[in-house]
């Protein structure tokens, strides 16, 4: 039944209210002189309607019953309209613009049954001298009257309520929009973070295996070695630190990977003792976007971090094909055996380089092919950028 309102807007309300009723009941009280009405009735009306003023807000439905109530009152000791009855615009007003749909109706209904109840209470003393012409037309007029300042009072109302609910529209989508953007945020971190560790990790552990063979018969290979998962390792730490930054300070994108990051890429994995070919054919142009240039990149680093894990040191056939509005990228490697689960066509890897793909308006199909695991991607080279 009650709204809930903010401090200042119940002080605000109890204090109009409050000067409403002090200003009108002077008023009131000294018409009440000339027409020998009973003041505690002029009192009673005068508390009433300021009741109903003060709960305009904090409790519509409550506040229009409060004002027929004092409408009967004032109608049961013949009263006549007096200044406590403005107060009735007032709560027609919050009706409409703070009301349920309940009240809303019933406010607008208030408006009608209102205007007819003000006439007929007005007019029906003339009916026992008979009503003239002239009689019902100004009756006519002031159940117009009546209806018109009555419904104004609720019609603005009603506009007040479209701009409130229009506001609230606007701030639930906004805030849809920044929860979105958070999640597309956190998504899109996650992946990083899942291309960087996983490809870093699975650099370190070839290169560990590497050192722990060589370290009896070949003490300069494993230095090699050691010195590649030192690199590998930094590197790593790096980018988990920028991307952990990025979750902190919600800051835009740190540097991100460019075609110019490949060979270093490919270093990586042929330090881990892969043989890897890769050829491109044609090259890319002096202008690639860089939305194309990063799922490029992380494509490749994921399919290469499979080729470290599951590929039994087999051979690795990367091409890459620039054409003038696509680019075609093959990933072959052999496999020792079935990808576990995770990383298979249904794991979070291939899943991670599908929606790289398709983050730029791409394509990407990856599975078995004979004996080797095969990795296809086509993007455009449009407005990736």
């Amino acid at each position: 039944m009650f709204r809930r309102l903010t401090r200042t807007q119940l002080v605000i309300d109890i204090v109009v209210a409050g000067l409403f009723a002090l200003v009108a009941l002077p008023f009131d009280l000294s018409i009440g002189r000339f027409t020998d009405n009973n003041a505690l009735g002029t009192v009673l009306v005068a508390l009433l309607m300021g009741c109903a003023l003060a709960l305009r807000r904090a409790a519509p439905g409550l506040a229009l019953s409060i004002a027929w109530v004092g409408a009967i009152v004032q109608m049961g000791m013949a009263r006549p309209p007096s200044t406590a009855d403005f107060a009735v615009f007032g709560v027609l007003y919050g009706t409409a613009a703070y009301g349920s749909r309940r009240t809303f109706w019933a406010g607008l209904a208030s408006t009608f049954v209102g205007a007819l109840v003000i006439t007929a209470y007005l007019f029906a003393p003339l009916t026992d001298a008979g009503l003239s012409a002239s009689t019902i037309t100004t009756a006519l007029a002031v159940a117009l009257a009546a209806m018109f300042g009555l419904g104004l009072a609720w019609t603005v109302g009603a506009l007040v309520r479209t701009g409130i609910r229009a506001r609230e529209n606007r701030r639930a989508q906004e805030v849809a929009e920044a929860e979105a953007a958070a999640e597309s945020e956190r998504t899109r971190i996650a992946r990083d973070m899942h291309d960087v560790v996983a490809h870093s990790l699975a650099v370190v552990i070839a290169q560990a295996d590497g050192a722990r063979y060589a370290s009896a018969s070949d003490p300069d290979a494993a230095a090699s070695a050691l010195g590649t998962i030192s690199t590998t390792a930094r590197a790593a730490l790096s980018d988990v630190r920028m991307l952990l930054a990025q979750l902190r300070h919600r800051q835009a994108d740190g540097p991100q990977p460019t075609l110019a990051d490949l060979e270093q890429l490919y270093a990586q994995v042929r330090a881990a003792g892969i043989a890897l070919r890769v050829d491109v054919d044609p090259a890319p142009p002096a202008e690639v976007p860089t939305g194309v240039q990063l799922a490029v990149y992380r494509i490749l680093q994921e399919a290469l971090t499979n080729a470290l894990r599951h590929g039994a040191g087999a051979a690795v056939d990367v091409t890459l094909a620039w054409h003038a509005d696509r680019v075609e990228l093959n990933v072959r490697n052999g496999t020792a055996s079935p990808a576990p689960e995770g990383e298979g066509p249904r794991g979070h890897g291939v899943i991670g380089m599908r929606e790289r793909a398709q983050l730029v308006g791409g394509v990407l199909e990856a599975g078995r092919d004979g004996g080797d695991f095969v990795v296809r991607a086509t993007l455009p080279m449009g407005d990736a950028g």
